[in-house]
């Protein structure tokens, strides 16, 4: 695939990736956004109706 390049070890096992981002720009983001989501499953959450409450309380 052009503009994604894979980074090997000396055993020719694939440990990196370089992607162009000026041609994969946004299926990067995708990814990253993905990748940050996953890392946070575990956060607490707050309901919809939660948020309204406090922001709206704040006014």
């Amino acid at each position: 695939m052009e503009g994604v390049e894979f980074v090997v070890d000396e055993t020719g096992k694939k440990r990196a990736v370089l992607i162009d981002l000026k041609r994969h720009g946004e299926i990067w983001e995708d990814f990253y956004d993905t990748l940050r989501a996953k890392q946070r499953e575990s956060e607490p959450r707050e309901s919809l109706l939660e948020v309204k409450r406090r922001v709206l309380g704040r006014r």
